[in-house]
C-alpha cells in the first residue's frame, strides 16, 4: 500500500504475481452441452501464460477445445475471510506444439515440482518424449484475456482488474 493508504494498480498487480508464484494449483473451468466442469492442474507461469499437463482426452481439454474458451482461478488457502486472496481469469486453452517451448516449460515444471522425478528411473533424465509417455499427457497453456485479483486484506470483497 502507498503512504496515503490507497493501493495502486501496480501494487495489486505485484500482489497477484506474488500469489501466482506462491501457489501451485490452478483450477480450470470449462463448459459444454454435457455441462460445466472444473479440474485442478499444477502449473508454471511463463510470460503471462499458465502451462500445465493434461490428457488430450480429459473432459476439461475436450470442452476447452470445443468452446474455444475457459475460466481459471487460483487462491491462497485461507482460514478467515480477512485472508482470502485469489485470482479469477477468463481466457483460452491451447495445446503447445513448439518443441523449444515444451522443453522450457518441462524444465520449469521439474524445478518447481521436484517430486515428478520420482516417476522416472534414477539413471534416466526425463526428456520430452519420456515425460509425455510416462504421464499420457500433453502440454497446454491457459492464456488469460481478463484477470481479476481478489484480496480481502484490502477490505471485504476487494476485487481489482489487473492489466495483464
Amino acid at each position: 500500500m502507498t503512504a496515503g493508504g490507497t493501493t495502486t494498480s501496480e501494487e495489486y498487480r505485484q500482489a497477484a504475481l506474488a500469489l501466482i508464484q506462491g501457489e501451485s494449483t490452478l483450477t480450470l473451468a470449462t463448459a459444454a452441452e454435457s455441462g460445466p466442469w472444473s479440474a485442478p492442474v499444477y502449473y508454471v507461469c511463463l510470460n503471462g501464460r499458465f502451462y500445465f499437463f493434461s490428457s488430450p482426452q480429459s473432459r476439461h481439454i475436450l470442452q476447452a477445445a470445443g468452446s474455444g474458451e475457459a475460466a481459471a482461478s487460483l487462491f491462497h488457502q485461507a482460514d478467515s475471510w480477512q485472508s482470502i486472496r485469489g485470482i479469477q481469469m477468463t481466457g483460452t486453452v491451447e495445446r503447445i506444439h513448439s518443441m523449444a517451448l515444451s522443453i522450457k516449460a518441462i524444465a520449469m515444471y521439474l524445478k518447481r515440482f521436484t517430486f515428478v522425478r520420482e516417476f522416472f528411473p534414477e539413471d534416466l533424465a526425463p526428456d520430452l518424449e519420456a515425460f509425455f509417455a510416462q504421464f499420457k499427457a500433453r502440454l497446454y497453456a491457459f492464456t488469460p484475456t481478463e484477470v481479476y485479483y481478489i484480496d480481502n486484506r484490502f477490505g471485504f470483497g476487494n476485487r481489482q482488474r489487473i492489466d495483464w
